[in-house]
């Protein structure tokens, strides 16, 4: 799997631009930019990673995303004459430090696209209503376009269903220079999670020896680099037990574990739950 640093075109004189995109089934390139994302799928199905966080996603998938969050759509099948599409709404990363955010009225939305830093699934009726906005505004322009902005903003928060995708603890602001570094990082670990990580092959994506490379990672992003492999295996683990009817055994070996006992710990510790008994809410 591929990581591109894209760089979004929003016209001059926009603060936002909102369309209507067709999906790529060709695409599973994992990307992040510097805007901030509003993402509604108005066709199709597939793999959503967002950060850390690997999940399914339908018809109706409504995601906030904030600034630099690495993050992929993949289509796992096309259904027979269904073309995948999605409106997906761009800011500018400064939006919030704007004159016109700037003022009592707009804290809820401020604080709103600030928890967007860990990416927001939001669901149910309410989550709807918004993507029936978001296809309104794919043909306005202009005032019009911007008041239904602020319909959006308004019933986003209005909504209660909805879950942070990434983990919450924040990066530090060291982050921000080295993202490139740790992307690179990231890329190899979604590309050998089921065949094997070694250490010292990650380590060398960014010139370092094991030792410096875990105190390096871990500062970086307030987390062990072998944490941050168990929750992208967990997170796989996950997927699968909710989507498939596949053995747990089976299941263990898919998302990197050569060891039942392992898989078992680990997912409980990161889940709260055993592998059965996470099933068992989804049956």
């Amino acid at each position: 799997m591929e990581f591109i640093y894209e760089k979004i075109f929003v016209p001059n004189k926009r603060s936002f631009i909102t369309r209507q995109l067709k999906m790529d089934p060709d695409s599973d390139k994992i990307h992040s930019h510097k805007n901030f994302e509003l993402n509604f799928i108005t066709s199709g199905s597939g793999r959503r990673i967002v950060g850390n966080h690997i999940s399914s996603y339908t018809k109706g998938d409504l995601v906030l995303l904030g600034p630099n969050i690495s993050h992929c759509w993949e289509i796992l099948e096309v259904e027979k004459d269904i073309e995948p599409e999605c409106i997906v709404t761009h800011f500018y990363e400064n939006i919030i430090s704007s004159d016109f955010f700037n003022i009592p009225e707009l804290e809820p939305v401020v604080k709103l696209l600030k928890d967007a830093k860990n990416g927001i699934s939001f669901k149910g009726q309410k989550a709807e209503k918004v993507g029936l906005l978001l296809q309104k505004m794919a043909s306005l322009s202009g005032l019009e376009l911007y008041i239904e902005l602020l319909k959006v903003f308004k019933h986003l928060l209005l909504i209660e269903e909805r879950k942070y995708l990434t983990l919450p603890s924040s990066l530090p602001n060291a982050y921000e220079k080295d993202k490139d570094q740790v992307n690179k990082i990231y890329e190899y670990v979604f590309q050998n999670i089921q065949e094997g990580i070694k250490l010292k092959e990650a380590a060398g994506l960014v010139y370092m020896e094991p030792s410096s490379f875990c105190r390096y990672f871990k500062k970086k992003t307030n987390k062990t680099f072998m944490d941050y492999v168990k929750s992208v295996r967990i997170g796989i683990a996950a997927k699968l037990l909710a989507e498939t009817d596949k053995q747990i055994t089976q299941i263990c070996y898919e998302s990197g574990y050569n060891n039942l006992a392992n898989f078992n710990h680990y997912f409980k510790v990161i889940m709260k739950k055993t592998p059965s008994e996470y099933r068992k809410d989804f049956r």
